[in-house]
């Protein structure tokens, strides 16, 4: 599975599509905007981090109303704070990231309405299609970056193999889980050490000394990979509802031992040990929240975001014609499983990185 190709949101404003099912990561926005709040405030106290344009980015957009809730809230800030320094307003450049199959014609049709509410302002945006596990910008040209549960998705699925290099089979399971060898786990996080020191890499080349980078995403909440609710959406569960499919016929058992995602939830001790080894950045804040999902309306809105989330890679692997028989029966199976469990939550990272002012080219 090409990650770059596959790997998309819900295309257009259906019943079924990240338009219309994102209510989840538009609540988690509006949780984490006074951390954002607060790394656009802290760029006000750098030396030599202004100029007559204010370069922005967000990283892994999608095609929802989110980003443009991201990027009012950084005019908006920046705005207030110059008016309060009695400093003139900068021009402002906001790319808008995520892979080539993203929905940017959902997106760019937000745009007009967007730029109208800030009319006062100089305001330009731009698409900006491509895997940000490598460099999307030119050299020392951002100030901030943000990206909301873009980077624990991985940029391929990790390669399994045993002890002695043979392919390795994840058995009935399309992530880590209790029955996952350990070679799963360990390959999982080889993947994600990898991608996020490339990530990591390649925006300290692409900010300014001082610019601040602030990410929310998925963790867990200790090194056991096995717990079962650590992770945003319960993979779980969906492995489940494809093997009752498997046992009914309806999709061959190879195409489920051969289908792993790739995304991975690291703990803090991991996340904090590939920031000090990679050296480009210095952890300012790192916080966690929960999401409980003891609310039924919000349960609803998590089982509808997931196949709007998970449908593009799904069908590549699957076939289109299972997939409503399939994710009802996943949303069975998630119900009954809240029904018994107290921790049915979704456990996320927010985190400010500080770019080192002696960070160079690496």
């Amino acid at each position: 599975m090409d990650v770059k190709e596959v790997l998309f949101m819900n295309k257009g404003d259906g019943e079924n599509s990240y338009a219309q099912n994102s209510q989840f990561t538009q609540r988690v926005i509006e949780l984490s905007k006074p951390v954002l709040e607060s790394a656009v405030q802290s760029l006000f106290g750098e030396a030599g981090i202004w100029n007559k344009v204010f370069n922005v980015a967000d990283l892994g957009c999608a095609s929802n109303a989110s980003t443009f809730s991201v990027m009012s809230c950084v005019i908006e800030n920046v705005q207030k704070k110059c008016v309060e320094l009695n400093a003139p307003i900068p021009e402002f450049q906001l790319y808008l990231n995520d892979l080539p199959g993203n929905d940017f014609n959902t997106l760019f049709k937000g745009l007009s309405s967007f730029a109208d509410r800030y009319n006062d302002a100089s305001l330009f945006m731009m698409g900006a299609p491509g895997s940000f596990y490598g460099r999307l910008f030119p050299t020392n040209s951002l100030q901030l970056v943000h990206s909301s549960y873009g980077v624990h998705w991985l940029s391929k699925v990790p390669k399994l193999t045993d002890e002695v290099g043979l392919p390795l089979i994840n058995k009935g399971k399309i992530f880590i889980s209790k029955t996952s060898p350990v070679a799963v786990k360990e390959a999982y996080l080889r993947q994600f050490e990898e991608d996020f020191s490339l990530f990591l890499k390649s925006r300290s080349q692409e900010m300014v000394p001082n610019g601040r980078l602030v990410l929310v995403f998925n963790g867990r909440p200790s090194a056991d990979f096995t717990r079962d609710y650590c992770y945003p959406i319960p993979w779980e569960s969906l492995s489940e509802a494809i093997a009752a499919m498997v046992s009914e016929g309806l999709i061959p058992e190879e195409k489920l031992d051969s289908f792993n995602v790739p995304v991975y939830a690291p703990s803090q001790k991991e996340l904090k040990g590939i920031v000090s080894k990679e050296g480009s950045f210095e952890l300012e804040q790192l916080d966690t929240f929960p999401i409980n999902f003891g609310d039924e309306n919000l349960s609803y809105k998590l089982f509808k975001n997931m196949r709007s989330v998970t449908e593009s890679m799904i069908s590549h692997q699957f076939g289109e014609e299972i997939l409503d028989k399939l994710y009802d029966k996943f949303t069975q199976i998630s119900i009954e499983d809240m029904a018994t469990n107290e921790e049915y939550k979704v456990l996320s990272f927010l985190v400010v990185l500080r770019r080192n002012a002696y960070a160079t080219d690496h």
